[in-house]
């Protein structure tokens, strides 16, 4: 059965290959999204605006939670497609094994050190007296049970990589419609408050583990959990790797901070729950277009251990054709419909009503770069160079960001602030463009070097 799984990889055609992963992938990351906005719309209903900024304070929380699952989780997950692609099965399952107890043991202690400190962190992150019990709320459950979604997203990554991308993907549509399901249950009936969106959360992050376990019974799996022996050049290996991964949600997290703090500034309360309702129409985007990265990181990972540069060649090819497509699509999406975007989220105050339509108009040019920027830092990740991947993720969203926030708002007002990300994302593709030709016209010195004298 393993033979199987190999040569469907070695002989499937790249396209064929690329839309049996891309489309599970997406979708599965598009309901995701879904559900992430409809938190938004029925926190924003029913509990108002505040509590919709409280919960946005909230989030890096969340996500460096899942940063620490994809740091381990796509490090492993990496490894473990270059090691099939090499057919080098018994090591593969060393890989699992020991990014799966990782994940556990450094996302349980986490919660647990910094739960007495929610306090102070809820200020850190910038809640006010208005925001803060609603950001402590979340922080309460999100502390204490995080590692339920991170052991679920990481056996994910690890599923989609094993060759059940359609499994990853019913995984996230059970995970997405029951946290639909019980924050209208824990929000609308019960009425739970901000406690119970975070339940709704983590409830429904461990029933999509449970469908991923599903895995571990079919004949094919190759995730197994075998006996392994700690191994510091392994895990270190796993986090090299992986740390692109994790740096792009750590950037999230500046993302976000950065800007509740500059729109607090600006615009006090209004402008953080402004912030928020982009916020959430970004994470459909974000989630969209890491959808495309995560269905090139098998398939370039697996070709990588394989050797085969013209099946990476057009897997990426495929992918920046694709993420450019759905750039120019949301950005037009956009500029049309920002109005109606904003009013789904809540009957708002006029003064965010006009905030949040404006910033979706001027925030959605950067999606016209994102795309390619996203599938060209996975494509770096998975072919081994890491210090071109790190950089797109820490420039995105960290250094080139915090650069140009700390200048256009001074210069803009909130214009400015709206279109730091956009400068951001464009300014980062430069760079990748700029890398791309210096490395062709190396390799092409190279072989002009090593070619026979005629």
């Amino acid at each position: 059965m393993v033979q199987q799984t190999i040569h469907r990889l070695d002989s499937e055609s790249v396209g064929k290959a690329f839309v049996r992963y891309l489309v599970p992938s997406t979708i599965g990351m598009l309901l995701m999204a879904i559900n992430i906005v409809a938190d938004g719309i029925m926190v924003g209903n029913r509990l108002g605006p505040v509590a919709l900024g409280g919960v946005g304070i909230a989030a890096p929380v969340y996500t460096l939670f899942v940063a620490m699952s994809l740091w381990i989780g796509i490090g492993g997950a990496t490894r473990f497609s270059a090691l099939m692609g090499a057919k080098r099965i018994k090591e593969a399952h060393i890989v699992f094994s020991h990014a799966m107890a990782s994940i556990f043991a450094v996302t349980l202690l986490i919660g647990l050190v910094v739960f007495p400190f929610r306090t102070e962190l809820a200020y850190l992150l910038g809640a006010n007296t208005e925001t803060y019990p609603y950001v402590s709320d979340y922080l309460y459950l999100m502390l204490l049970f995080g590692f339920v979604f991170t052991m679920e997203n990481a056996l994910s990554i690890m599923v989609r990589n094993d060759g059940s991308p359609n499994l990853a993907m019913v995984s996230l549509v059970t995970t997405s419609l029951l946290n639909i399901g019980l924050n209208y249950v824990f929000l609308f009936v019960l009425d739970f408050g901000v406690k119970g969106a975070a339940a709704a959360t983590l409830l429904a992050a461990f029933v999509g583990m449970l469908v991923l376990c599903t895995h571990f019974f079919k004949k094919d799996n190759q995730l197994r959990f075998v006996r392994f022996k700690p191994n510091r050049k392994l895990l270190l290996l796993i986090l090299v790797i992986g740390f692109p991964s994790f740096l792009a949600e750590v950037g999230m997290s500046v993302f976000t901070i950065s800007h509740n703090n500059v729109f607090e500034r600006l615009a006090g309360t209004e402008g953080v729950a402004a912030f928020a309702i982009l916020n959430y129409v970004h994470s459909v985007m974000l989630l969209a277009f890491l959808g495309m990265g995560s269905a090139i990181q098998p398939l370039v990972s697996y070709y990588s251990g394989a050797k085969d540069q013209a099946k990476i060649k057009k897997t990426l090819q495929l992918a920046i054709g694709t993420a450019v497509t759905a750039g120019v699509l949301f950005f037009i999406f956009g500029q049309f419909f920002a109005g109606v975007i904003v009013s789904v989220f809540g009957d708002f105050p006029d003064a965010v009503m006009e905030l949040a339509t404006s910033g979706i108009q001027l925030f959605f040019i950067a999606y016209l770069f994102m795309g390619a920027n996203f599938v060209m830092m996975t494509y770096y990740q998975s072919t081994g160079e890491i210090r071109m991947a790190t950089w797109i993720t820490a420039a995105r969203e960290i250094v080139v960001l915090l650069i140009l926030l700390s200048i256009l708002p001074v210069l803009f007002g909130v214009t400015g602030a709206w279109l730091a990300i956009p400068l951001s994302e464009l300014i980062v593709l430069l760079t990748i463009v700029y890398y791309q030709i210096k490395q062709k016209k190396k390799r092409q010195f190279t072989a002009d070097m090593t070619a026979p004298y005629k």
